[in-house]
């Protein structure tokens, strides 16, 4: 069979012409920023990784399936309509994102952010500060121990870190232990940084709430590479403003974030406005995603990455 694919631009279409001359795939260009092509039904619309449109737009009679360009899929819980298939991209992101999370640990831990903004000014100003800790040494907990969190542990092996790590439900595995998630009050108060890599949901909802952070020992930092949701947004701004936690943040709610928001300004905060799975690589592992889901299609095999996003 020939499998109708829809690629979300131009340029994103030329990265698959092969498929189209080889007869595998009929290739269409659709953004989600308006209905699907009328004249066609599509068995796998790729989604834009910059988000745009509204789901609403989605027609179960026009699409088969969705192959998202992200991993997180909270957006789109409760807003795709029956009949429509929604494939995550794993596989795609967690590498990108765990490094931005130990890039961020250590800019925040080092102080890189203060020499860049002392370096900004308009004369430059050379000033050292107080010496900060970096992690040599330091506790780390690794709150979410999936996709994200497993690249981010092989990237903290060798920085001589003292790694915790915190899943939904406790288990011991080939690394060691992990702890359950209702034991993450009682843990924050031996831990110098938090790295938070849950995925998003209803029991992750505030998870990082005014109770976690006043658990967190004095000027321990919190590290977001989550989702902004994941924060009670209030309660970073309070613990932050009273210099209790600082905080490296890639995901924020809202977002974008407003440009008069206290975060922007308040002193000990990182912000990274969303860029984790930004990287100019990123088609090197869509791409084949992409290419083993319109196989599979064309096969008759179940789609990968399959993920229930009824809100049921």
């Amino acid at each position: 069979m020939t499998v109708h694919l829809s690629l979300p631009d131009d340029e994103t279409r030329d990265v698959f012409a092969d498929l189209e001359s080889d007869g595998v795939a009929a290739l269409h260009v659709w953004d989600f920023a308006g209905p699907p092509p009328a004249d066609v039904v599509l068995d796998l619309a790729v989604r834009p990784y910059q988000l745009s449109g509204d789901l609403s737009v989605l027609d179960p009679d026009r699409v088969k399936a969705v192959q998202a360009q992200s991993l997180g899929y909270d957006d789109a819980i409760g807003h795709v309509p029956d009949g429509v298939t929604w494939c995550n991209a794993v596989g795609v992101h967690e590498g990108p994102t765990a490094e931005i999370a130990v890039a961020l640990t250590l800019a925040s831990t080092r102080g890189l952010d203060d020499f860049v903004r002392n370096a900004g000014r308009s004369h430059g100003r050379w000033d050292k500060g107080e010496a900060r800790p970096g992690v040599l040494g330091k506790r780390v907990m690794l709150l979410g121990v999936g996709g994200i969190g497993t690249q981010v542990e092989r990237r903290l092996d060798g920085f001589g870190v003292e790694l915790v790590r915190v899943a939904s439900s406790a288990r011991d595995d080939e690394r060691g232990h992990v702890h359950g998630v209702d034991e993450v009050h009682g843990l924050l108060a031996d831990v110098d940084v938090v790295i938070v890599a849950v995925p998003y949901g209803e029991s992750t909802h505030h998870l990082v709430d005014d109770a976690f952070l006043g658990a967190m020992q004095d000027g321990a930092l919190l590290v977001n590479v989550a989702r902004g949701k994941v924060a009670d947004t209030d309660a970073l701004v309070r613990h932050a403003a009273s210099g209790h936690v600082r905080l490296a943040l890639d995901v924020v709610d809202p977002e974008p974030l407003p440009d008069d928001h206290p975060l922007w300004t308040t002193p000990g905060v990182l912000l990274a406005p969303h860029v984790g799975g930004a990287v100019a690589t990123r088609m090197e592992r869509v791409g084949p995603l992409v290419r083993e889901q319109v196989r599979r299609i064309a096969a008759g095999e179940p789609l990968l990455n399959v993920v229930d996003v009824s809100g049921a």
